[in-house]
């Protein structure tokens, strides 16, 4: 199909049953359909919207459009899940029908308030001449779980010295004010984050400009996100337009964080250590936070990237969201490990512990397409070590050790239907340590890899056949010690 303007801008109504229900018997027989990851009925999912706990639920919304696999009229959908692992569908939470959101209900956030959950979000609008103009808008989900709007947006111009590039509010509350911090763009074309602040959650003033010591970092900042843990203020956001330098900021666009002082919110200034990316990986984009009950901060992020195709495009659906991590700062250093409760998709498990010299291994039983690897690597000598899998004769996927240039190294240059090869079809990250832990993640068509207990992420998407299966050690130019242990996994 060819992608008009007029088809990207269909409402979901305008679509006819016969429509609707080719397009979902087409997903449903897509070989690389996930199995325990958030993934859209049919059509495109990316970034997560309205993150948040409420009325005994963690609810999660996502970034829609329903009738293919391209950006175009978005919807907000809803799901839930007691333990952020089994997710109910509850179904679309946003429509795009209003004058302030007439072109898409873009990307937001979520806050409890007097027992109700405030829903923030970007509307977009065009013109007649295809001029956007973004409005912020509300919308309040009650206990029933019934969401209407506000009829008016909130926020309904734009500051003097920004461009309509201007979207993505993302709500906190301090004492008795509630602020949110909205991704733009400045006239001179470069990116950065303004704060407002309001007492009631409708009535807006605008504060200023975030101040960081970023003043030409991209041209525009997308999906910002500030919150506090362990006495430090962590500001997350997605700068596009950042050159790659070395292994740093590899992907088309990036998404990462700035660690330091708690923002002073009198004169908004933010004095804070470098960048950093949060994923090493080659799809992680506009990932969003929550504070869990029990205290714990949880990101969930979009396991793709915009501007690229998938493989996936041609069977009408693409991409999927990351599985929840789990969130400290250590060392300066944003940490980010599974959340316990993805012990819940635990199945059988094998274990075993090894020597491999010069040599590759396969262990019976560890084999897969759906599982849960956790390796730890120690008493090196090798010059480089990893683990292969979904492999075959002619695939394969590798998470990898240079022990030599003390660098991880994910490679899926082989790794079966290819995506996004202009942007290189490796990811490396530096890594010093006596002793290297790989915990994977592994679904029928992606892969989440925490190395050394959430040191480091890498987060892909890999499309290998149906029987690539094989998983395998090995170790080059000397041996190292394998303890492992794997689980099937399944819902």
């Amino acid at each position: 199909m060819e992608w008009t303007r007029e088809k990207r801008y269909r409402r979901l109504d305008e679509a006819s049953p016969e429509e609707i229900q080719q397009l979902t018997h087409q997903v449903e027989a897509s070989p690389w359909r996930q199995t325990f990851h958030i993934q859209p009925h049919t059509g495109l999912l990316n970034d997560p919207n309205g993150f948040s706990y409420y009325n005994g639920f963690y609810h999660l919304f996502y970034q829609w459009f329903p009738l293919g696999p391209v950006h175009g009229m978005k919807y907000w959908y809803h799901v839930k899940s007691k333990d952020l692992v089994n997710w109910e569908d509850v179904g679309i939470g946003i429509e795009p029908d209003r004058d302030y959101d007439s072109h898409g209900a873009y990307s937001g956030s979520a806050i409890e308030h007097e027992g109700k959950l405030y829903l923030f979000y970007t509307g977009n609008t065009r013109n007649e001449n295809w001029i956007r103009h973004p409005y912020q808008c509300l919308a309040v989900m009650d206990i029933e779980g019934d969401i209407r709007k506000q009829e008016e947006a909130v926020i309904r111009s734009v500051p003097s010295g920004y461009t309509d590039h201007f979207r993505d509010p993302k709500i906190w509350k301090d004492g008795e004010t509630f602020y949110a911090v909205i991704g733009a763009q400045r006239e001179n074309q470069t990116g950065c984050v303004v704060l407002y602040s309001s007492l009631n959650l409708t009535d807006w003033k605008f504060e200023g400009e975030l101040g960081t010591n970023l003043k030409n970092f991209g041209y525009m900042w997308e999906c910002p996100d500030y919150f506090e843990a362990d006495g430090r203020g962590v500001f997350i956001f997605s700068p596009q337009g950042i050159e790659p330098s070395g292994d740093e900021f590899q992907n088309i666009y990036q998404s990462g964080y700035l660690i330091g002082d708690p923002l002073n919110l009198p004169d908004r200034t933010f004095h804070h250590g470098d960048f950093r990316e949060l994923d090493r990986g080659f799809d992680f984009y506009a990932p969003q936070t929550m504070a869990s009950p029990d205290g714990r901060r949880i990101l969930v992020g979009w396991m793709g990237l915009p501007d690229i195709d998938y493989p996936t495009d041609q069977h009408g659906w693409a991409h999927c969201l990351t599985l929840p991590r789990e969130l400290s700062v250590k060392n300066e250093k944003l940490v980010q490990k599974p959340v316990k409760e993805l012990e819940l998709l635990r199945k059988q498990e094998l274990a075993a512990t090894f020597v491999a010299d010069n040599e590759a291994k396969s262990l019976e039983g560890f084999t897969g397409t759906r599982f849960e690897l956790r390796c730890e690597i120690s008493d090196f000598s090798a010059e480089e070590f990893g683990i292969e899998f979904r492999a075959s004769g002619d695939e394969k996927t590798v998470i990898k050790y240079d022990a030599i240039q003390k660098t991880a190294v994910l490679d899926r240059s082989v790794s079966g239907a290819q995506v996004g090869v202009e942007h290189g079809t490796t990811r490396s990250c530096s890594v010093d340590a006596d002793k290297i832990v790989f915990h994977l993640f592994v679904d029928t068509s992606s892969v989440e890899i925490f190395l050394n207990d959430g040191e480091e992420v890498f987060t892909s998407r890999i499309f290998p056949d149906a029987g690539s299966d094989q998983i395998h050690f090995y170790a080059k130019n000397g041996n190292a010690t394998f303890n492992t242990r794997k689980w099937d996994l399944g819902v």
